[in-house]
C-alpha cells in the first residue's frame, strides 16, 4: 500500500500570506480548496475515462476518483487517484528554497500530472485543470473581472483579474487579496472561462503521459515598505511575472529534481529525531516560508516580512519573527537579518523615540509603522503611515508594549544570525540601538514588572521566569555580538541570580515569587550558542520534570491552562540531551496533527486533551520546529 499521510489541511499552492490555498481534508474531493482563512478558492482537477467522468480535486457533481496515495514532503504534495483502468498522479511544487532567494520569492507553483494505464488496456482520457478567479478578489461579490490569452514559445497561457486594480489597497487579518493576477500555463491548451481559468488535455493513454502546468500570480506590489511600493525580490532587476513563468517552465524537470533534493535533506536533517520528528518538518517548511514575503527594498537589501496570520495581521512582528528562525538558520541565516531589518529601520525614525526595540513595523501588507499599542483602524483598512509622524508624538500606549521581549528578541536573532554565518555588516550598522536595548534589559529584565511577552494570548504575567530569562540571554548574545566579554560575564551573574531564586531541581516555577511552572523555552539559545549561563545538570532536571505533565497532544505551555504551543515544544525538547525524553515530547505533537478535528493548516496553538485548534493558524512561528536540527 502507498503511503498516506493524514494532516489537518493539504498544501496546495503555498507562495505568500495571500496565495495560500489549502485542502482541508483527508481526501482530495471531500471540498474545494480553501485560503488559510477559510474562503473558498476553488482549484478543480476532473477528467473522463473512455466517456465515464470523474473528479480526482475538489467538488462537482462527478463521482469521485479513488485516492490510492497521499505524501506530503517538505516543497511537494503528491497525490494518486484511480479511475476506470486509469492511474493519475498529481504533484503540487513550490521552488521553497530558503537558500535561493531568486526562486523562494517566485509566486508559481509546478502542477505535473502522471496518466498511465493501471490495468495495461489502452483508455481515451481527457483531463482538466480549473482555477477560480475567486483567488483574484476579497470576500464574496463578485466584482467585474477581465481576462486574456497569450502564447509564449510552445506554452500557452491565460489571465484573469479585476478590472479595476486598486494595489495594497487593504489591509488586516482573515482577508484575501483583492487585487493582482491570476495567470495558467502549460503546453496543452489553456483558456479563461467564465469564471477562471482552465487548462485541458486529451489522448490515448497506456504508457505514461505527462502534462504540465505553471501556476503563477502577480500581485503588482508587494509591500508598503516605508511609504516605498515595493516588489517581490525576484523582481528587483526589473524581471516580471511572465519572464518567471517561462523560467519555471523551461526548468520544469530541474526544479522538480531541485524540489526533491530538497526534501531528502530535510527529510535526512529530521532522521536523528525520528519519524514523528520528519512529519513535523515536512508539515511545517511550506508553512512557514508561506507565511512571509520577500522584497527587495528601495536600497536593493532583502527584506522578509512575515504576516501574523490568525492573531491581528501585523507584518514583521518581532516576537513572530524569534520562533521561526530555527529554519532560517539551518538553511539560510541571511534570513534572519532579513527579517531584523525592517525593525531596524523603523526603530531608527523619529517617532520611535522608546528606549526598546518594537513590536511590529505595521499591518500586512502596509510596513508603515507599528500598529500593536497604537489606536487601531477596522479591519481591511490601512493603518496611518506612523513612520511619519515627528518625535513626541503620543501613538502608543506603554500598557500594551513588550519591551523585555522584543529587545531580547532582537539580540537574540542578530547573534544567532551572525553565529551562523551572515553577514555582520547590519548589527554594526545599528549599534547604537543596539547598545540602548541591552541596556534597558540589564535594568528590567533580571525581575521584569508585569510586561507583555509573546504568549500574550495568556494575559499579563507580574515576574515571568521565562521572561527574565529570555533578557539574559538577550544580554549574552549582545557579547557575542560585540565580541565583548562584559556583557557575557554580567549575563552569567544575572543567570547566578536567577537559578539561586528558581532552582536547579526541575519543575521551575512560572514566576519568580514562586507560583506554577512553566516551559523554558527562552532557554534554548543557552544550549545552541553555548553561553554557559545555565549548568548541564538544570536542563536535566528540567526536562525530565515535564515527562508527567505531558497530555496526549503535547505538553502544556504552562500551569495556566491546558493548551500549548507547538514550536515552544520543539524549542522545550531542544533543551534535553536525552534521545528519549525528546522523543516523548515530540510524539504527542505528531499524533495532533494526524488526529485533530480542526480542518485548518498547521496550527501552533491547540490544546493538549483534545487536540482541537484555539487560535492561530498558518502563522510562520512553525519555523521553531526545526529547533531540535540545532543541537545534533
Amino acid at each position: 500500500m502507498e503511503r498516506m499521510d493524514r494532516l489537518p489541511a493539504i498544501p496546495l499552492i503555498t507562495s505568500d500570506p495571500y496565495l495560500s490555498i489549502w485542502m482541508p481534508a483527508d481526501t482530495m474531493t471531500q471540498t474545494d480548496a480553501a485560503h488559510w482563512s477559510g474562503p473558498i478558492k476553488p482549484i478543480r482537477g476532473a477528467m473522463t475515462v473512455d466517456g465515464a467522468p470523474a473528479r480526482f480535486l475538489g467538488l462537482s457533481k462527478a463521482p469521485e476518483a479513488k485516492l490510492a496515495a497521499l505524501e506530503v514532503s517538505p516543497t511537494i504534495t503528491r497525490f494518486v487517484s484511480e479511475f476506470g483502468g486509469v492511474r493519475l498522479e498529481t504533484r503540487f511544487a513550490a521552488p521553497a528554497f530558503p537558500d535561493d532567494p531568486d526562486w523562494m520569492s517566485r509566486p508559481v507553483t509546478l502542477v505535473e500530472m502522471r496518466l498511465c494505464a493501471a490495468d495495461g488496456k489502452p483508455h481515451e482520457v481527457s483531463l482538466s485543470l480549473r482555477l477560480s478567479d475567486r483567488l483574484c478578489y476579497d470576500g464574496e461579490i463578485r466584482p467585474e473581472m477581465t481576462s486574456g490569452a497569450f502564447e509564449s514559445g510552445s506554452m500557452h497561457a491565460a489571465w484573469c483579474g479585476q478590472a479595476a486594480q486598486k494595489p495594497l489597497s487593504h489591509s488586516g487579518d482573515h482577508i484575501t487579496i483583492d487585487w493582482g493576477y491570476l495567470y495558467l500555463c502549460s503546453e496543452s491548451a489553456v483558456r479563461p472561462i467564465g469564471d477562471g481559468l482552465e487548462m485541458s488535455w486529451s489522448g490515448s493513454v497506456q504508457d505514461e503521459q505527462i502534462v504540465r502546468a505553471v501556476v503563477a500570480y502577480d500581485d503588482i506590489a508587494s509591500i508598503n515598505y516605508f511609504g516605498d511600493l515595493c516588489k517581490a525580490w525576484y523582481r528587483r532587476n526589473g524581471a516580471q511575472i511572465t519572464d518567471a513563468i517561462r523560467e519555471t517552465s523551461e526548468q520544469f524537470d530541474a526544479l522538480l529534481r531541485r524540489c526533491a533534493e530538497t526534501d531528502a535533506r530535510v527529510l535526512a536533517d529530521s532522521a536523528p529525531f525520528g519519524e514523528d520528528y520528519q512529519a513535523l518538518t515536512s508539515a511545517a517548511w511550506r508553512h512557514t516560508l508561506c507565511a512571509h514575503k520577500l522584497i527587495a527594498t528601495p536600497r536593493g537589501d532583502m527584506a522578509l516580512l512575515s504576516k501574523e496570520n490568525d492573531s491581528n495581521g501585523c507584518i514583521g512582528t518581532v516576537d513572530v519573527s524569534y520562533p521561526s528562525i530555527p529554519l532560517f538558520l539551518k538553511y539560510a541565516p541571511e534570513l534572519v537579518n532579513a527579517l531584523c531589518r525592517p525593525v531596524l529601520e523603523f526603530a531608527s525614525m523619529p517617532v520611535w523615540t522608546d528606549d526598546f526595540a518594537p513590536h511590529d513595523v505595521g499591518r500586512y501588507p502596509c510596513a508603515t509603522g507599528q500598529v500593536y499599542a497604537a489606536p487601531h483602524t477596522d479591519n481591511g483598512k490601512t493603518p496611518p503611515p506612523y513612520y511619519l509622524f515627528p518625535a513626541g508624538t503620543p501613538v502608543y500606549d506603554f500598557k500594551y508594549q513588550m519591551p523585555v521581549e522584543e529587545c531580547g528578541n532582537m539580540l537574540v536573532m542578530l547573534a544567532a544570525a551572525q553565529a551562523y554565518g551572515a553577514d555582520r555588516g547590519l548589527a554594526e550598522k545599528y549599534r547604537g540601538l543596539l547598545d540602548k536595548w541591552v541596556r534597558y534589559l540589564i535594568e528590567y529584565g533580571e525581575d521584569p514588572g508585569e510586561q507583555l511577552c509573546t504568549d500574550d494570548f495568556a494575559g499579563h504575567l507580574a515576574h515571568n521566569v521565562n521572561l527574565a530569562a529570555k533578557a539574559i540571554v538577550g544580554v549574552a548574545c549582545y557579547g557575542r555580538l560585540t565580541g565583548e566579554e562584559k556583557w557575557e560575564a554580567h549575563a552569567r551573574e544575572m543567570a547566578g541570580r536567577l537559578l539561586a531564586r528558581i532552582g536547579c531541581e526541575g519543575s521551575t516555577p512560572l514566576t519568580l515569587t514562586g507560583e506554577g511552572w512553566s516551559m523554558k523555552y527562552n532557554l534554548l539559545w543557552d544550549r545552541v550558542l553555548k553561553l554557559n549561563l545555565m549548568p548541564e545538570k538544570f536542563y536535566e532536571a528540567e526536562t525530565k520534570s515535564y515527562l508527567p505533565r505531558i497530555n496526549r497532544y503535547g505538553l502544556p505551555l504552562d500551569s495556566r491552562a491546558s493548551y500549548t504551543k507547538s514550536d515552544w515544544i520543539c524549542w522545550t525538547a531542544a533543551l534535553s540531551d536525552d534521545p528519549a525524553v525528546r522523543a516523548a515530547m515530540i510524539a504527542p505533537v505528531a499524533r495532533m496533527l494526524r488526529e485533530t478535528e480542526s480542518r485548518v493548516a498547521f496550527t501552533d496553538w491547540y490544546d493538549t486533551e483534545t487536540g482541537r485548534t484555539v487560535h492561530f493558524i498558518a502563522r510562520s512561528v512553525q519555523g521553531g520546529l526545526f529547533a531540535l536540527m540545532l543541537r545534533p
